[in-house]
């Protein structure tokens, strides 16, 4: 149930101020009002001049960090904090956890639990990982809609990470993002809680081809509350009508060529920034299978096991060719820990808009050529080849 926002606002005073405290993070921003800082943490530390409140505060350009003393000093400061409109609060003491956020309406939906009941109930490698410095904290209120055991924790981090590193420091507002093939959206949800953090003002939408899951994921999207700024819609990747031409497309294991129906979308759109991770592929594998093979790379396709994991390796390589053909940056990098899932392969594009050299027009053209595919990814851009 919402509460009057000042006096939850007060009780998180009292709780910066009260020793006992383990750390704070103040990030996002109510609707109509945008903070000074982008985001600030506060932790105790040890000195030499004795115990002091580390108060680190980012404009979105660099991080800066003052150490404040306890009482009449850090009051003022946590006043100062206390008064950006920030749109979320999280607490930790050594007794108690608060999450604070702020309603369109300018209430606060809080969330209060015992932190020792809780530690207590969590198993050793659940502890561990709260000691590591999560994007998106553990604590966060989508945990509690989508749930959050390690392993989802590790890939939701792991995917955040790829995205913190493809976005540039500033933004473009509003930040336009859809999510092709989103399933059960749990990336989706957690893509929007980052980029709503780091303060910018983001309009995503979900697209699944079932009915079922634009109609559990709306559910959720109103339970977190940014029904209003996430939305789905059931269709196919190729012809799912979205209200706007996006700056981010996220493709997220989608399967055999759906992901290159995503990529396709993607430089039609000409989306600034691209994230795919692919799934199974079968295309290329079928047509290698057909096809008689090049000398002296026989053994490569002679059994069946081989023959599918080079067919993998061949068709991200021509995926990340024909992005540059058409003006991307690629980097092929690993998602989340192999040990995790064998799918773990991330295409992260961002469009300069680089006319191909003729080099690497040469060396795609070969590459085909010599082992006889044609890409699906061709095929769907064959308007926009050079």
């Amino acid at each position: 149930m919402p509460e009057p926002l000042d006096q939850v606002l007060a009780e998180v005073r009292e709780l910066l101020l009260a020793p006992g405290l383990t750390r704070a993070v103040a990030a996002g921003r109510r609707r109509g009002h945008v903070p000074s800082v982008t985001r600030a943490q506060v932790r105790p530390v040890t000195l030499k001049s004795g115990q002091r409140l580390q108060i680190v505060t980012d404009d979105g350009a660099r991080p800066f960090t003052r150490n404040v003393a306890p009482g009449a000093e850090a009051a003022a400061a946590f006043d100062e904090l206390l008064a950006e409109p920030f749109g979320n609060w999280h607490v930790e003491t050594e007794t108690a956890t608060v999450q604070v956020r702020v309603t369109k309406k300018g209430d606060a939906q809080v969330h209060r639990a015992a932190a020792a009941a809780a530690a207590a109930a969590k198993p050793a490698e659940q502890a561990h990982d709260r000691e590591k410095q999560w994007l998106l904290d553990p604590g966060d209120p989508l945990f509690d809609v989508i749930g959050g055991n390690a392993a989802k924790r590790r890939q939701i981090d792991a995917f955040l990470r790829a995205l913190a590193a493809t976005l540039p420091d500033e933004l473009p507002q509003p930040l336009r993002v859809v999510d092709l093939g989103c399933g059960n959206a749990y990336l989706t949800f957690a893509a929007y809680r980052y980029l709503h953090m780091r303060g910018a003002r983001v309009e995503v939408v979900g697209v699944d081809v079932r009915e079922d899951q634009r109609v559990r994921n709306t559910a959720v999207a109103e339970r977190l509350g940014c029904a209003s700024e996430v939305s789905f819609v059931a269709g196919t990747i190729e012809d799912a009508q979205l209200p706007f031409a996006p700056d981010l497309v996220l493709a997220l294991h989608a399967c055999d060529t759906a992901t290159d129906q995503a990529l396709a979308r993607a430089v039609r759109w000409e989306a600034k920034w691209v994230l795919a991770a692919p799934c199974c592929h079968h295309d290329i594998a079928a047509q290698l299978k057909t096809l008689k093979t090049p000398f002296p790379y026989g053994e490569t396709t002679r059994h069946a096991i081989l023959r599918e994991r080079f067919a993998d390796v061949l068709t991200d390589s021509l995926r990340a060719a024909l992005l540059r053909l058409n003006g991307y940056r690629v980097d092929v990098v690993e998602f989340v820990d192999s040990a995790h899932t064998p799918r773990n392969l991330l295409l992260r594009s961002r469009r300069t808009g680089a006319a191909p050299t003729a080099d690497q027009q040469a060396e795609y053209s070969a590459l085909t050529g010599q082992w006889g595919v044609t890409p699906a990814l061709e095929k769907m851009l064959a308007a926009e080849l050079p």
